[in-house]
């Protein structure tokens, strides 16, 4: 057989590629390289068409959010507000919003929860045709706290409620906190900022369901000579529409050791009215003690601080 001449190549030679470049684009590689490639460009030109068409899209009636189609969870019978209306015309809401808006949810959730009347939003949800669900748990009133000129309703939890959904007429079916010497120290939806409000609000909500059959008139905060640093300084009195003292201790949760619960307390009220028929005694009005003991203690009480009345209105001028 002839040699082979000096730099030629045989049949059965293998020519290898050099250089990296080369070795990747061999084989199933180039592929995966091509398809990446394509990819990469059919993004980019989806990102620049969607940039030029967007603002068309989410302006289409079908994506279009009116402020109709925005549904909030009805509001419980105290509330004469139209919490919706305020929050549309608040957080402008009425302007141009779609449901392809990413940030919709979010922002709408923002505008809820700034309400007086809303203590948290737990759900909102849009949906298509252009509709968002709005699912909020609202703020009940449990007191109204006695101010110069007029009375401020708060929840359970101390915070300052709107005024305006109550006329005088309403504002006396619910419990009354007097004795409060201080202000709000914020709008309304934030805390008073009172330790006496916030434990005397606790106490409130507990005996709500009871205090037209008990016809109680007032709570009354007693403050320690050291002064108030927290609730758990704060003891309560209860006065009964014939004067009666009701000495019922620390706000609910805030009892010391070895004291009566809350619901023990309440117990031995509701026996005490079913066997006497009133918490006064036949001479006229006494002091019951509750705070100690299996049993509530009844003593006369000799002096009687006359009660003061209700304040006209419901908020102050």
């Amino acid at each position: 057989m002839a040699a082979k001449k000096a730099g030629s190549v045989g049949s059965d030679d293998v020519v290898r590629p050099r250089g990296g470049l080369l070795r990747s684009l061999a084989g199933p590689g180039r592929w995966v390289l091509l398809l990446a490639v394509l990819a990469a460009a059919a993004g980019g030109l989806w990102f620049i068409t969607w940039d030029h068409v967007r603002d068309h899209v989410f302006s289409a009636a079908e994506y279009r959010l009116d402020p109709r189609n925005i549904e909030v969870t009805p509001p419980p019978p105290w509330i004469r507000t139209d919490v919706k209306a305020e929050v549309i015309r608040n957080a402008s809401l009425d302007a141009a919003l779609s449901v392809l808006d990413e940030n919709l949810t979010v922002n709408i959730a923002q505008a809820f929860a700034l309400h007086p009347w809303v203590a948290k939003v737990t759900r909102v949800s849009k949906h298509h045709p252009a509709r968002v669900e709005v699912e909020v748990v609202y703020r009940q009133p449990v007191v109204m706290v006695e101010v110069s000129g007029g009375l401020l309703p708060v929840d359970g939890d101390g915070v300052l409620l709107p005024s305006d959904d109550f006329s005088p007429a309403e504002a006396r079916k619910y419990p009354r906190l007097s004795e409060v010497k201080t202000v709000p120290i914020g709008p309304q939806g934030t805390r008073w900022g009172d330790a006496r409000v916030a434990g005397g609000a606790k106490l409130a909500a507990l005996l709500m369901a009871d205090w037209q059959a008990f016809k109680l008139a007032r709570i009354v905060p007693t403050v320690p000579p050291a002064g108030v640093r927290s609730s758990d300084d704060t003891s309560y009195e209860l006065v009964s529409q014939g004067g009666t003292r009701i000495l019922w201790g620390h706000a609910p949760g805030s009892e010391r050791a070895g004291d009566p619960s809350a619901a023990d307390k309440l117990e031995r009220l509701k026996r005490y009215l079913a066997q006497h028929g009133s918490f006064e005694a036949a001479s006229g009005a006494q002091v019951l003690d509750v705070r100690g003991g299996r049993d509530l203690v009844a003593t006369p009480r000799t002096a009687i601080k006359p009660l003061a009345p209700l304040p006209p209105r419901t908020a102050p001028e």
